[in-house]
């Protein structure tokens, strides 16, 4: 067990180091533990605050967070400590680095990698993850390694930005088979079904499963693989 004082700034991050049996002493308002001490959010951080707390590390992630943040609070004596993966095959050395940056001998087990689902044909995928613009992400994110894990192609995966902005024409030229609308980052959910089922049918996701790596890596493919199927069954009609 860790007697170190570790503010969390990436909702996943909190998340696993809980199932660690590390509990940080703050994080930020949409790391879903009420409980502990908030000190805002994942792109406006309290830094007064955190400072105050006396962390001996804060993690953060440049997926989540803000490079000036980061470095404000090192610039005030604050270790920080960045853990960013690109894929479903980052996440064990992530966690490994993780695990000694708040102290721990040794990684707590987390499970293999999730292997690439097989199914039949490849089934052209669009993921927004906003919207007002729409927003998506490349082959160089953890969310298209994700999808890649559930046997999908990434329309956008050559995009040149990691998260280009984009339009439902240009979603349509992209002549996607199946949208996953993920409950997260943005809040997507039954009101915007018909929106997107105008392009392709679309399936509701949890967003956690989608971009939320750590712990919950290897049960999250399993349960959208689970999803996925579902969906498929009824989309073909079978008995």
């Amino acid at each position: 067990m860790t007697g170190l004082r570790v503010v969390s700034l990436v909702p996943s991050v909190t998340d696993t180091l809980l199932a660690w049996g590390v509990t940080p002493v703050a994080c930020t308002r949409f790391c879903e533990q009420p409980e502990l001490v908030h000190v805002g959010g994942t792109k406006d951080p309290d830094l007064a605050a955190i400072v105050a707390l006396q962390p001996d590390v804060v993690v953060v992630c440049d997926e989540e967070n803000r490079l000036a943040d980061a470095e404000a609070l090192s610039a005030a004596g604050v270790p920080v400590h960045s853990c960013s993966p690109r894929s479903v095959g980052d996440v064990v050395p992530a966690l490994a680095d993780l695990a000694l940056a708040v102290g721990l001998e040794a990684q707590p087990p987390v499970g293999e990698p999730a292997e690439v689902v097989a199914r039949e044909g490849s089934r052209r995928t669009f993921v927004p993850v906003w919207r007002r613009p729409w927003m998506t992400f490349n082959a160089d994110t953890y969310g298209s390694s994700v999808l890649a894990c559930l046997g999908l192609e990434n329309v956008f995966g050559d995009a040149a930005e990691r998260y280009p902005a984009t339009t439902l024409e240009e979603v349509v030229a992209h002549a996607p088979d199946l949208i996953l609308a993920p409950s997260e980052p943005y809040p997507f959910g039954p009101r915007h079904r018909s929106e997107l089922e105008a392009v392709a049918p679309t399936l509701l996701v949890d967003g956690r499963d989608l971009f939320w790596w750590g712990v919950r890596t290897p049960t999250a493919v399993s349960r959208l693989a689970a999803v996925l199927d579902g969906f498929e069954w009824r989309q073909t009609g079978s008995s």
